[in-house]
């Protein structure tokens, strides 16, 4: 929307409107678009900090919380915004973004508490961090894309005092499969362990899946696992070679057959059936007008 702005009066124009007028400025704004200063995301920021320092006084929760008792509620909080970034559900992110952001101050006051570190430290280092790893835009470094900076960025790690002495060594044990093995390839990647051209990739995955198949008539199921391992692995590398991240791609799959899935078993329930009552056929036949739905895309 267009308006015309003075003395906090609004009026609304027609975006193909012009004016020039002593005393009006005109103003173009998003519906819901934020419009907050600087000074204004900064005192917000300190009201986060004051309100937490009174929590860890007067509430007798928050007084009790330590680094490990906190630790199951971040990975849940991180989960939820996940799942609201997947969702692409701008009020959900925002939401919990905030409580993201509350278990980092919580944890660098805790830091201060133990005279550890705070949330000052916690910034500065970050921002030293960030102006050190990113020589092109703050030193005479050059990079042009975007694969190049995350080369660079691999490098100036290993080459910090306290960085990692090990390609794959920063790469956290807890990542849950699908994101550490497409970690560990970009890493590989990012110092020259990787296709010279990304279709090779797909006689790999062909070559895992035929391993597979021939494991499948055998009796070894731990053989089984490595084979559908390498298999996976594969289908990640080639995922990551065409700009896909795999575990996006897996949950919007899953989100997909869920709400396909769901579809069914509604139209059992309205038919005064149990889903596990329907013929196969009939959950084909539900499944086929749910995907004409669109459901879950």
């Amino acid at each position: 929307m267009w308006y015309l702005k003075k003395s906090g009066c609004k009026f609304t124009l027609n975006s193909e409107f012009c004016v020039n007028l002593r005393n009006y400025s005109l103003i173009y704004q998003y519906n819901n678009m934020p419009d907050n200063s600087r000074e204004k995301k900064l005192e917000a920021f300190g009201r986060l900090l004051d309100i937490l320092d009174e929590l860890r006084v007067k509430c007798p929760w928050d007084r009790k919380q330590t680094n490990e008792s906190l630790r199951p509620n971040t990975i849940e909080e991180t989960m939820e915004l996940a799942d609201a970034i997947m969702g692409e559900d701008d009020d959900k992110i925002r939401k919990e973004l905030g409580d993201v952001l509350l278990h980092i101050v919580f944890y660098a006051k805790i830091g201060d508490e133990k005279g550890k570190f705070d949330i000052a430290d916690v910034c500065d280092a970050l921002c030293e961090k960030l102006v050190y790893r990113h020589p092109h835009v703050f030193g005479d470094e050059k990079a042009d894309t975007a694969a190049q900076v995350l080369k660079n960025w691999e490098l100036i790690k290993m080459s910090e005092k306290d960085g990692n002495k090990m390609v794959l060594s920063g790469v956290p044990r807890s990542l849950p499969s699908l994101i550490k093995a497409e970690r560990v390839q970009e890493k590989a990647a990012n110092v020259g362990f990787d296709w010279q051209q990304r279709e090779d990739v797909w006689d790999k995955v062909r070559e895992e899946f035929n391993e597979v198949e021939a494991e499948l008539k055998g009796n070894s199921e731990v053989d089984r696992e490595k084979e559908f391992g390498d298999l996976f692995f594969s289908l990640v590398n080639a995922a990551r070679l065409y700009n896909v991240r795999p575990d996006n791609a897996l949950e919007r799959t899953n989100r997909k057959f869920i709400a396909r899935f769901n579809y069914i078993e509604q139209k059992a329930n309205e038919q005064g059936r149990h889903v596990n009552e329907l013929t196969l056929a009939e959950m084909d036949e539900l499944w086929n007008e749910a995907k004409a739905q669109k459901l879950g895309e």
